[in-house]
């Protein structure tokens, strides 16, 4: 496995993870964001450039959303 391989696979599952906390906190919004743009430098690193370019629009709209919960630290608990 080569070390980009290795980093994509870090990047892509961090960014994973990090929407599925999401429901958690607002600070999960914005470490999917930064998980979005490792994976999108993962993307431009294999050659693959729409992917990069897809996950970097992705990071575009997590951090707007994160700007638009503002303070509000409400926490969804119900994972029904």
């Amino acid at each position: 496995m080569s070390v980009i391989t290795l980093y994509g696979v870090v990047a892509v599952t961090f960014m994973m993870v990090m929407y599925a906390l999401e429901g958690r906190g607002r600070g999960f919004i914005l470490a999917f964001a930064a998980g979005c743009l490792l994976s999108s430098l993962y993307g431009f690193l294999s050659g693959a450039w729409p992917f990069g370019v897809v996950e970097f629009i992705w990071a575009g709209v997590a951090v707007r959303r994160y700007l638009a919960t503002g303070g509000n630290s409400d926490v969804d608990t119900n994972f029904s």
